[in-house]
């Protein structure tokens, strides 16, 4: 066996074994064969072709998966898409996944809030600032939070 199978083994066998964990996207998969370091590039965009071409490596079933994952968490589409992109998937795909009934993030972000802060609007503006700031940071847009948590004068 030559190097250059070897190196290919090793990059498919390690390929294989993280994708056994869990799913990847392209770009994931691509920056840790790479990190393991003693493949070369050509060799790793070859394995990943192969993984492709198989259907081992599915960026659509890896947005599929972790949206999911996301939104049971109680994560927004903002924080979810900013995580996707920077994972690699394209846009396309982001949308299509993301592209959600409005009620469908409106029940995700009311379960999120009234855990944190329990079923009382909050009675004035300071407070509901305190209450969207935090709904903000899970990835829910003004607009949503402003839709689902009003204040009581």
């Amino acid at each position: 066996m030559d190097s250059d199978t070897r190196g290919y083994q090793r990059a498919w066998d390690r390929a294989i074994g993280l994708l056994s964990r869990r799913e990847h996207s392209e770009k994931e998969l691509r920056a840790k064969l790479l990190r393991r370091g003693g493949t070369q590039a050509d060799t790793i965009a070859r394995v990943i072709q192969d993984l492709k071409q198989r259907d081992y490596l599915s960026d659509q079933r890896f947005t599929d998966m972790f949206v999911q994952s996301r939104m049971e968490r109680g994560d927004g589409p903002l924080k979810i898409r900013h995580e996707l992109e920077s994972r690699g998937i394209a846009e396309s795909t982001i949308n299509q996944y993301l592209n959600q009934p409005d009620q469908v993030w409106e029940k995700i972000l009311f379960k999120v809030w009234s855990k944190k802060f329990g079923e009382m609007m909050p009675s004035d503006y300071k407070e509901w600032a305190r209450q969207a700031r935090f709904l903000h940071s899970r990835g829910f847009s003004s607009e949503l939070i402003r839709k689902v948590v009003s204040f009581q004068d």
